[in-house]
């Protein structure tokens, strides 16, 4: 018999009804672990985890009232002893970065087998982190590298331009600057974006900060 001191809890956030009723039968078998509750949506997610405080939460992308990634931001920051372990239909690049920079402990595809769940749910409940999918992290990987050789292609223009938007330049300012147009410049921006695999300037400039880019520029 399993000491109950030992027993992980966990809360099941997804918006299907077959699907959690799926998963709690798998996790219901496993001796050490004990499905405290379901949510449904994004707001329930965050009422049930504060009522239950469970170890570890296993949520969906999908949901209801509010996306999975903000739910994991907002248990990270109200309730960062729960473990999150993201276990989504989607290998979108967008989530998994999101939710990865946001903090999450792991992220796996809802097909991974019975074995898989229940180690990382163990894991993540002892306060691991880097739990993911075989796939996902393949992919990961395949990412990191097309973005070096991308960056490898930002040229001395764009590198400029890039310099005066960390210095929080405007369009117009930097088309001051530089001599070219506006228009040239909104391209070269989106060719910046493209290569850095970034949405917003203000995300090209903190990505230019972290990794030194601007150390590239020929004085």
């Amino acid at each position: 018999m399993t000491d109950q001191n030992n027993i992980i809890r966990i809360l099941l956030a997804d918006d299907h009804p077959v699907v959690r009723s799926g998963i709690r039968k798998l996790l219901d078998r496993i001796e050490d672990i004990n499905v405290v509750g379901e949510a449904c949506d994004g707001q329930e997610t965050l009422e049930m985890v504060e009522k239950y405080l469970p170890d570890v939460v296993l949520l969906d992308m999908e949901m209801p009232l509010m996306h999975g990634v903000e739910v994991a931001r907002q248990l990270r920051k109200r309730f960062p002893h729960v473990g999150v372990l993201a276990l989504s239909g989607h290998e979108d690049r967008s989530y998994i970065m999101d939710l990865l920079q946001v903090g999450v402990n792991g992220y796996l595809i809802k097909d991974e087998g019975i074995d898989t769940i229940v180690a990382a749910v163990r894991g993540v409940a002892s306060g691991e982190t880097g739990w993911l999918s075989r796939r996902v992290s393949a992919q990961l990987s395949n990412w990191i590298r097309k973005s070096d050789e991308e960056l490898q292609h930002l040229t001395q223009r764009e590198l400029e331009v890039l310099r005066l938007v960390v210095a929080g330049k405007t369009n117009q300012r930097i088309s001051y600057e530089l001599h070219i147009s506006e228009k040239t410049i909104e391209k070269y921006l989106e060719s910046i974006l493209r290569k850095l695999g970034v949405r917003s300037r203000v995300e090209a400039a903190v990505y230019a900060v972290r990794n030194n880019l601007l150390d590239q520029l020929i004085k």
